[in-house]
Formats: C-alpha cells, sequence, structure tokens
C-alpha cells in the first residue's frame, strides 16, 4: 500500500556527518530531533529579510536515509542555494527515484506522520507510485489554514507567521539562529500581526490570486478555495462584513478561532 501519489514532488538524498548540524543553521525548524530516530520535519529556508524561499520536509526514514522533500518547481533554486552556503561542512545531496505516497487513512508500514497537522495524514517515501488522488487535499487544507507552496506560499513575498507557520509546527524560537532568524523573531516578540491567513467563506467562483476587496479598499488575496470557504490572505484590521473577490461574496469564517491571528 502506497497511498495516493503526492505529484510536483522531489526527494533528495543527504549525507555526510554535517547533514543535520548543517540544516540546523539554515531553516526555521528544530532538525536535530531526527538523529534520534525516524520522522518528519516540517520547515522553510528563508531570506535574510526574513522572507519565504521554499518549504520542506527534513526527513529521516525507516532504513536509516535522510532526505529532503521539496517542490518540484523549487527545487533546483533550493538546492543552489544550500550547495552556496555548504562551504566545507561534510553535506551531499543527491537525486533520487523516490516516490511520495500520502494518505488518511491507516498508515502502512514505514509511513511517517505529516508533521504539519493530523488531518494531513501520513508520508510515505517509496520505489512504488503511488495511486490516483481520491482525496480532496485542498479541502483539508482550507479546513486547516494549511498555505501550499506556489498558491499561499510565494517565494520572496510570503512572511512565514503571517502563513500560519508556527501554529503548523514549522518554526522553532527556541533553537538558535538560522537565515532570517532576526526579522521573524521580531515579528514574533515585538510586533502585532496585522497581515495573515484566514478561513473565510466565499459565494461565488473567483480565480486564485483575487484581489479582496472592502468597499474600494485592497485588503488582501483570496487563493485556494472548497466547499464554499477558502483561504484568504488579509490585512486584519481591515477585513470586515462582506467584501468581495471577483464576482465572489466573502465573509470572515465566524468559526475560525485563529482569525485574529492567521
Amino acid at each position: 500500500m502506497t497511498g495516493e501519489a503526492a505529484e510536483g514532488r522531489v526527494v533528495v538524498d543527504l549525507s555526510g556527518k554535517d547533514v543535520l548540524p548543517f540544516l540546523q543553521g539554515l531553516v526555521t525548524n528544530d532538525v536535530l530531533p531526527l538523529a534520534k530516530g525516524p520522522g518528519l520535519v516540517w520547515a522553510a529556508l528563508l531570506t535574510p529579510q526574513g522572507k519565504y524561499l521554499a518549504d520542506f520536509f527534513v526527513g529521516h526514514l525507516p532504513d536509516g536515509r535522510m532526505i529532503l522533500d521539496l517542490p518540484a518547481p523549487l527545487a533546483d533554486a533550493t538546492l543552489k542555494r544550500l550547495t552556496m552556503y555548504r562551504l566545507r561542512a561534510d553535506v551531499r545531496m543527491a537525486p533520487t527515484d523516490l516516490q511520495v505516497g500520502r494518505g488518511i487513512d491507516d498508515a502502512p508500514e514505514g509511513a511517517l506522520p505529516d508533521p504539519r497537522h493530523p488531518g494531513l495524514g501520513w508520508r510515505l517515501y517509496g520505489n512504488a507510485p503511488g495511486g490516483p488522488e481520491t482525496t480532496d487535499w485542498d479541502a483539508i487544507r482550507v479546513a486547516h489554514v494549511i498555505p501550499e507552496s506556489g498558491i499561499e506560499l510565494l517565494p520572496e513575498d510570503a512572511y512565514i507567521l503571517e502563513a500560519g507557520f508556527e501554529r503548523l509546527h514549522g518554526v522553532d524560537f527556541r533553537k538558535g539562529c538560522y537565515v532570517g532568524q532576526e526579522v521573524t523573531a521580531r515579528m514574533k516578540h515585538k510586533t502585532e500581526l496585522r497581515k495573515g491567513l484566514v478561513r473565510v467563506l466565499v459565494e461565488g467562483q473567483a480565480v486564485p490570486g483575487s484581489t479582496v476587496l472592502s468597499g474600494e479598499r485592497d485588503v488582501g488575496r483570496l487563493f485556494t478555495t472548497a466547499g464554499g470557504r477558502g483561504i484568504a490572505h488579509l490585512r486584519l484590521d481591515r477585513a470586515e462584513g462582506v467584501m468581495q473577490a471577483g464576482s465572489a461574496v466573502v465573509r470572515l469564517d465566524p468559526d475560525w478561532p485563529e482569525a485574529a491571528r492567521g
């Protein structure tokens, strides 16, 4: 059993004695616990100014392999940047033919829990291709406001705290320095987020990325929609009442408890 194929992913093999310390100094999350055994850590690579470049899973597989599971459109640029930072560290990165399967039913042997949210189930890495997609993953992402690379997460545009990385276990504020850490920590401790991803109610149709208007004011963008709800990035102090995105009517979802924080 391999689950459903997670399309658009690239899996890279990591080797060398410095892999985890090397990544620890670069990415937003604490990867050192992976030295203790199998698991997945979701993390991001940021610009020095604290903006999102890429997100990925760092994995310790049950067979002992260390891997990166990356969005295919960002893989080349991400690996090039990691190589630039590598300097003399004993770290090697090599492409693999591993396929990524995922599911929300009973996890097969060797599967690892998706660390972002229990609703995302598990991920499995192997040589067998996954089956066709039967789960409405967009609906799951919308239900829990989970951003996706290339949709809600745009390189050199998004800030991870506005995108919910803290809530989704993608950033650790106790791990020490990493690229973009100073800006991220300042956003966490010294400011109140005025913008963020929230769940909204949507009546009608809108193209992902449509501008959300409150009256004549631009208050953000509407992204993924499913089942009458959507993920929107909004200016929280201006998003109120009935809003418009294309031909769709948009309202804050009163059942989304994180609305005030993204």
